[in-house]
């Protein structure tokens, strides 16, 4: 089974744009650190302890706003949008170890990362997960 077969047909795309951004923030989270985990396990040889710290670099806040901005130019006007809806909603949590500007911008990219998980849209998710590790 692949991780798509998980939730795929659990929601319509109905249903995945009218949950609030900060759930498709909340699957994207998870999404893309299976993505950079299963990277870091496939090219390097680190052991967990070490790994974990690798990862660390890849999915703290700071690093995912630098790679939405990276990106931002090759998104399209509908990606561009779930980026701006998920930034844009009223999150009260508030970060311990980032700025609250980085912190925004990395829930955004994590709305983009989960809107496209939960609407199936498995290619345009491979092509930007493949964009964050170069």
């Amino acid at each position: 089974m692949e991780i798509e077969d998980i939730i795929k047909g659990t929601k319509s795309e109905l249903e995945v744009n009218t949950m609030s951004p900060l759930v498709w923030a909340y699957i994207g989270d998870a999404v893309y650190e299976m993505h950079i985990r299963t990277y870091l396990i496939n090219t390097t040889k680190l052991k967990p302890n070490k790994l974990h710290i690798e990862s660390i670099k890849y999915v703290k806040a700071k690093a995912q706003a630098e790679i939405l901005n990276k990106i931002q130019d090759k998104l399209t006007e509908e990606e561009k949008d779930i980026v701006r809806r998920t930034r844009n909603t009223q999150n009260h949590h508030l970060p311990k170890n980032a700025e609250l500007k980085d912190y925004m911008y990395a829930t955004a990219f994590e709305g983009l990362i989960g809107y496209l998980f939960l609407t199936n849209q498995k290619e345009r998710l491979d092509a930007i997960l493949e964009m964050t590790i170069k």
